[in-house]
């Protein structure tokens, strides 16, 4: 049996002003009378970073996109956390090659979790240190995958070094400082206040404020305090995106 649509809210009877998409998958932001689908936000914010139509962008997106439903994530994370780091990056990067990289580096940067396995990658709870040992390996993977298209060395780089941390804390190799490439630096701070403020499966998504209060305490220890100050020029529209929405709960 077919089953029938689902009602849209009132707050949200207006389709996508950009697209004119009414999808229950899809978030939404409202402004005013009018609504954007969170596909149509973050291409315009992907072109306000200076990137946008290579010919191979809409086939790399769809694999990023498909490795965001392998792990659950909420809408479309890695693009969104790919262009949300190219905001803060064309405040350092004046290249039009430069910024490509940086949005392909983010936008890939868990691209070495394809040789996880799911019951590790997926675990509810804490892994053990073998499982451990196993998920720290995904940036040297996704770092094999792309250091083979001499045209993505840039992006290599923010893959391998997207869970290091200013303070030499992360992994895989431990890296500090300046040593970590800015880029992967900037990408740090967007994917954690990514993290914060959508829905995961452990917990749902905290306020805008809380997850600002976190990065701003973690300045000089987890994130760079440089891209911590860039991070603060384009909170508006960092804010605004947190405040995207599904049409309704998502039902079986």
């Amino acid at each position: 049996m077919d089953r029938k649509p689902f009602p849209v809210p009132e707050s949200f009877s207006a389709a996508c002003s950009e697209c004119g998409a009414v999808s229950h998958g899809r978030l939404y932001l409202r402004s005013g009378d009018q609504n954007t689908c969170e596909n149509c936000l973050l291409d315009a914010r992907k072109h306000l970073g200076g990137w946008g139509g290579h010919p191979y962008e809409l086939f790399v997106e769809a694999i990023a996109e498909a490795m965001d439903l392998r792990e659950k994530e909420t809408g479309l994370h890695s693009k969104r956390v790919a262009a949300h780091t190219l905001l803060l990056a064309r405040h350092h990067y004046q290249k039009a090659k430069d910024l490509q990289e940086v949005y392909w580096g983010s936008l890939l940067h868990d691209i070495g979790k394809i040789g996880v396995p799911d019951a590790v990658l997926l675990k509810p709870g804490k892994l053990s240190d073998q499982e451990w040992q196993i998920m720290q390996e995904h940036p040297r993977n996704g770092h094999l995958i792309l250091e083979k298209l001499p045209f993505l060395s840039m992006a290599a780089d923010i893959v391998l070094c997207h869970e290091e941390r200013f303070d030499g804390s992360g992994y895989p190799a431990g890296l500090k400082g300046e040593a970590i490439p800015l880029a992967a630096r900037l990408f740090a701070v967007i994917d954690t206040l990514d993290a914060m403020t959508f829905d995961r499966p452990y917990r749902k998504a905290l306020p805008f404020e809380t997850a600002r209060a976190e990065i701003l305490r973690m300045a000089g220890t987890q994130f760079d305090p440089q891209a911590v100050d860039t991070f603060l020029l384009e909170e508006s529209a960092l804010r605004e995106v947190s405040e995207m929405e599904f049409l309704s709960a998502h039902r079986t």
